[in-house]
This record gives structure tokens, sequence and C-alpha cells, in this order.
């Protein structure tokens, strides 16, 4: 029957096509562990009623969210105001929410660094052309010898 369709075979023509009959399941998951998530999913739900969050997004809803988190979410755009964060939010909401505030910082830094990049360059245009930083701390430091010879002086007097 796939011999007909030629050496290209795609899934979707043949669905189509009417060709393959068999539905598509998920490869079943194998080993130990499965055993054991498949028998202690129902346990790790949380009891009590569905909350908003759960009913909006499909997913339960586990992870309390902090006052910080709180802040992270509304920050990101994913809620307008405190009151509208559900006491329980999925926790791959948070993670979502985390990582573009980290790319949010991000741009924030790069931003400012530009910035100071150019707060440099402007005030090293504002000094003499013939005054270097090194020539600058000497002077600085022949004033501070001045000063603290005078203040010798004035203390052995």
């Amino acid at each position: 029957m796939l011999a007909a369709a030629g050496s290209r075979v795609c899934l979707g023509r043949l669905l189509a096509e009417g060709q393959l009959h068999a539905p598509l399941l998920r490869p079943a998951a194998r080993g130990i562990a499965a055993t054991a998530a498949s028998s202690s999913s129902a346990h790790n739900r949380s009891p009590g009623p569905i909350s908003s969050a759960e009913k909006m997004y499909k997913v339960p809803g586990s992870y309390k969210p902090s006052n910080f988190d709180k802040k992270i979410l509304m920050w990101t755009g994913r809620f307008k105001t405190e009151e509208e964060i559900p006491s329980r939010i999925p926790p791959e909401m948070l993670d979502i929410a985390r990582n573009k505030a980290r790319v949010k910082a991000c741009y924030l830094m790069i931003g400012l660094t530009i910035i100071a990049c150019f707060a440099v360059i402007a005030s090293a245009r504002r000094t003499e052309h013939h005054e270097s930083l090194t020539s600058w701390n000497l002077a600085k430091k022949a004033k501070w010898r001045e000063e603290a010879a005078v203040s010798a002086e004035f203390k052995t007097k």
C-alpha cells in the first residue's frame, strides 16, 4: 500500500487519501519511571475547587506566586493588576514570565551600557585637547604634595 504512494511518503497525503487507517497514537512511555509517573499522577493534583487559572489555561494551578512573582507577572504583561492574578498559577506560566523578564532586563542593561558609553565619550570631549588622563593625574598628585608640604610646615610651627 505504501509502495504505491511512491518514493516520497507524506503522512498528511496518506491520511487525506484514506490509505492509512490506523489511528496515530503517541508512543507509550517505557521503564519504571513511566509506571510510577502514571500511577502517581492522580495524587499530584492539587485538591479543592478548580481555580480560574486552571479553567483558563487548562493546567492545574499548583504554584502560589510570591509578591515578587506577581510583580514579574505584571511587568511582563501577563496580568494588568495584582488583583487579576489567581491565588495559584501553573508553574509554566511563571517560567515564561521569568524568561521574558530576563530578556527585558538584558535589553535594559544593553541600553544603559550604550548610554554610559556615549556619556564617557561626551565627557572626554569636554576636556582640553592637550590634556590627557596621565597629565591630569600627575597634576593632581603634585597639588596633593604641595598641600601635604604646606600642612607639614604649618604643623611644625
